[in-house]
C-alpha cells in the first residue's frame, strides 16, 4: 500500500507502528498506535478490531517482518505501508514530530564500526585473537544483508534509550499498544 492510497482511504484501518518508542516520538503519522516488533503480539493486534492492520515502519523493512509475524499467527487484512514513515512524510502527508532521536540502522552502523574498530586496534595491540571480533561483526553484516534479519538491530531496540517509558502516545486518542 502507497502512502496516498492510504491517506484518501483508510476508514476502519489501524495503523500500527513498529519501530521503538524513540523512532515514534521523533516523528509518526497521526493516529497510529505503537507496538515495537520486538513487542509485537497478534493476540493484542486481533483484540483491536479494525478492518484491516496497516503496519509502518522507518522504510518498510520492520513492517514487512511484523506482516509475516502476523500472518503466520493468522491475522487477516494485513497491509504494508510501502516506504515507511518516510515516504508518507515525502508524499507531503502530515506527521506529527517531536524530539530527535538517532534512528535503529544508525545505531547498528554505529556499534558494528565500534566493535571493528575495537577488535582490530586490540588485535594488533594485545593478541591477535581479537582480529575474531571483527571478523564476527563482518559475517554478521553480511548476514542481515543476505538475510534482512538484525539480531544487533533487535538488541539495541531493547535498549533503554530507545525505550522511552510513556512517550510514545500520539494526538487523536492514538496510544502505545504494549
Amino acid at each position: 500500500m502507497h502512502a496516498r492510497e492510504l491517506n484518501d482511504n483508510f476508514n476502519g484501518s489501524i495503523l500500527l507502528d513498529v519501530r521503538t518508542s524513540a523512532e515514534f516520538e521523533e516523528v509518526h503519522i497521526p493516529g497510529s498506535r505503537l507496538m515495537p516488533l520486538h513487542e509485537l503480539d497478534a493476540e493484542k493486534v486481533k483484540g483491536m478490531g479494525g478492518l484491516r492492520v496497516v503496519l509502518i515502519c522507518r522504510s518498510g523493512n520492520r513492517a514487512k517482518q511484523a506482516a509475516e509475524k502476523l500472518e503466520a499467527a493468522g491475522q487477516g487484512g494485513v497491509e504494508v505501508l510501502e516506504g515507511g514513515v518516510t515516504a508518507w512524510a515525502e508524499a507531503g502527508l502530515p506527521v506529527k514530530r517531536g524530539k530527535k532521536s538517532i534512528s535503529l540502522e544508525r545505531q547498528v552502523r554505529i556499534g558494528a564500526g565500534l566493535l571493528i574498530v575495537t577488535g582490530v586496534v586490540l588485535g594488533t595491540v594485545v593478541t591477535p585473537w581479537f582480529l575474531l571480533l571483527s571478523g564476527f561483526v563482518g559475517c554478521g553484516l553480511i548476514f542481515a544483508g543476505l538475510t534482512d534479519w538484525c539480531g544487533m538491530g533487535l538488541l539495541l531496540a531493547r535498549m533503554p534509550w530507545n525505550n522511552r517509558g510513556g512517550s510514545c502516545s500520539a494526538e487523536g486518542g492514538a496510544t502505545c499498544a504494549r
